[in-house]
């Protein structure tokens, strides 16, 4: 039980440099694409697939779940995920409260939405517009483009946290938005969890009950 739990809080979430000049030319162009998203992309909705790798031990190969679902967010600090594949859960944030639900276990984990910038990788893209904002709560340094994307890697100033780093994926074409297409985040235990966007809308109306949590009858609630 204890282990779906932390897999769903790391999503409610290195590369080798080809050399000095690569790793130059690059650095503007991954932190203007950042800035660009957060101040253009309002709102966003994706389907998404996630791949939560545990570190390798010395009588145990790695091991890898595999989950599925939805994406919606909307600034300021609002967002949704809905997994349906292979367990129904969903992490939502009314920009004061988050809440994370176990249809299966019927229980719901409440949080107060001040404490998520630095512990959800939704929170880190849905709850700022400014670049700056979130230079404050993270060290932020560009990588190498990789897989067709362009990358910044994040480390939050607060080594006590449950993240280690985000890794975050763009998609640019010169002509649209950057897309968001990947968000990688390793935790304080060195589990890695991969978050592959499909199908992302930029911008898209979403309806003001998206975002709102209802408890279901009956549901077990914790305020941890």
């Amino acid at each position: 039980m204890k282990s779906r739990y932390q897999i769903m809080s790391v999503t409610l979430l290195g590369l080798i440099f080809g050399g000095a000049a690569l790793a130059q030319s690059a650095a503007p162009d991954a932190l203007d694409a950042l800035s660009q998203f957060l101040k253009q992309t309002q709102s966003g909705r994706a389907q998404f697939t996630q791949v939560v790798s545990s570190p390798a031990k010395a009588d145990q190969a790695p091991r890898r779940k595999i989950s599925s679902g939805t994406f919606e967010f909307q600034r300021p600090q609002q967002f949704r995920f809905a997994y349906q594949k292979p367990f129904v859960q969903s992490i939502v944030s009314d920009g004061q409260s988050l809440w994370l639900y176990d249809a299966d276990l019927n229980q719901v984990t409440v949080r107060k939405q001040s404490q998520a910038v630095g512990q959800t990788p939704a929170a880190f893209i849905a709850s700022t517009g400014d670049l700056k904002v979130l230079q404050a709560e993270f060290n932020l340094k560009a990588e190498s483009d990789a897989e067709g994307l362009q990358w910044v890697k994040a480390t939050p100033k607060q080594s006590e946290g449950t993240i280690q780093t985000i890794r975050v994926g763009m998609k640019v074409t010169g002509q649209t938005l950057p897309v968001l297409s990947v968000l990688e985040i390793v935790d304080g235990l060195g589990q890695t969890s991969r978050l592959s966007f499909q199908n992302f809308e930029s911008n898209v109306k979403l309806s003001a009950d998206t975002f709102q949590f209802k408890t279901p009858s009956g549901a077990q609630v914790i305020r941890p």
